[in-house]
């Protein structure tokens, strides 16, 4: 079990971005989530798997580099939400003009589940139908999770600080803003840009979850069939995208005026040790989370108003993290909201996501209500759970879930 604790007003997020089923830019990902609406649908890469439908970006093949294609989808999403995040934060990239920064002191930490997944699917079936030499000499770079979310990020904006890739299955993003603000406040980075991205609605991966008992079989209704915390709820809809935020030290940012979106006020990650794939029943990993990231924020159960919870819409996992937040805010309970009703699991991508719409938020004192919720099962209810249409909720301190296989839990607490 793990905890930094921070000066709250250390550590300041001075960009977002992301690319998601909802939309290529965060706004529209925003939209999309406040209309209510899911975004699943049948995916043709996906036929013939017992569960064929997914949520997909709307433009897999942007970003802004030459010869993208070489690229694995995942790598082009963070490409693309890396760009909206920097120039948001003030720090224009990819050739728009030099940015104003010592390359050296830029850390870029990028979480991803799998990586170039479809990359290497693509090469397998190639050696197994063609022989080895019909393999692409591009296949490496590929696919290998470093290269194809860190290692091409720092190589499109030429940043010669750490570069470092987190791997903690559906947390890795999360884990890639908390490693961050680490360098931040060891002094390693005066900027740094951290996410997340992940795309496995690959058929390996859609057969292999789907083999797990993760999937939704809700495959008639594809947009109704991630239903997080939910009476009906039967597994999560795999989804892809990628989210950015750039991180600085207050004193930092406040110098170059850039704007300060949110404070990252502390931050934890802890382990089950329960089972390879489901959570500890009693949800005692996340509780531990987030009684130690509130610790670091210097702040109680009582200051919470809203949570960003993991909220998969799959029965073990809403289940444990229902009983988690049950426990904690007993006598203040948050307003909650799951972003998978409308966007889907999307895995490595999904905490950096959530990060990002935690963020935004707290900058508009709106809650977006999680899609396709009808009513609580008797495990999920006590929540006070957004549903139906955006609450004006004005939260002052926010808290993000993020929970993954091998039993990962990290909270990250985000502050206005």
């Amino acid at each position: 079990m793990t905890t930094e604790r921070t000066d709250p007003a250390r550590i300041v997020v001075t960009g977002t971005g992301a690319v998601t089923a909802g939309g290529d830019t965060l706004d529209a990902t925003w939209r999309t989530l406040c209309e209510g609406r899911g975004t699943a649908r049948t995916d043709p890469e996906l036929l013939g798997t017992p569960a064929p439908i997914s949520c997909r970006p709307p433009h897999p093949e942007q970003a802004p580099v030459r010869q993208a294609w070489r690229l694995d989808r995942c790598t082009r999403y963070l490409l693309t939400a890396a760009r909206e995040a920097l120039a948001e934060a003030g720090h224009p990239a990819f050739g728009e003009r030099p940015p104003d920064w010592d390359p050296a002191r830029v850390a870029v930490v990028i979480g991803s589940a799998a990586g170039g997944v479809a990359v290497l699917e693509h090469a397998h079936r190639r050696l197994l139908e063609r022989g080895p030499d019909a393999l692409s000499p591009l296949t490496l770079t590929g696919y290998l999770p470093n290269l194809s979310a860190a290692g091409h990020l720092a190589l499109a904006l030429r940043t010669t600080g750490p570069a470092l890739h987190t791997s903690t299955a559906c947390a890795s993003g999360a884990n890639a803003v908390a490693h961050a603000a680490l360098l931040l406040a060891a002094g390693a980075c005066d900027l740094a840009i951290a996410g997340g991205t992940d795309a496995m609605a690959t058929p390996l991966c859609a057969a292999a979850f789907a083999k797990a008992g993760a999937l939704s079989r809700r495959t008639d209704r594809p947009a109704t069939a991630s239903r997080p915390f939910d009476r009906d709820r039967d597994g999560f809809v795999l989804g892809e995208g990628a989210a950015v935020l750039v991180l600085e030290r207050a004193a930092d940012a406040a110098a170059r005026r850039a704007p300060a979106l949110a404070r990252l006020a502390g931050w934890a990650t802890t382990s089950d040790a329960h089972h390879p794939t489901a959570p500890d029943p009693a949800g005692r990993g996340l509780r531990a989370a987030v009684a130690l990231a509130l610790r670091a924020a210097d702040a109680g159960p009582d200051e919470v108003g809203h949570v960003n919870a993991h909220g998969t819409g799959t029965p073990l996992g809403d289940r444990a993290e229902a009983a988690a937040i049950r426990e904690l805010f007993a006598r203040t309970p948050p307003s909650v909201t799951s972003a998978k009703g409308a966007l889907g699991h999307t895995m490595g991508a999904a905490g950096a996501i959530e990060a990002a719409l935690t963020v935004r938020t707290l900058r508009t004192g709106t809650v977006p209500p999680t899609a396709n919720h009808d009513a609580p099962g008797p495990d999920t209810a006590g929540l006070d759970l957004v549903t139906g249409h955006p609450r004006r909720d004005g939260p002052r301190l926010a808290l993000s879930h993020s929970m993954g296989f091998g039993g990962h839990n990290t909270v990250l607490a985000l502050r206005r």
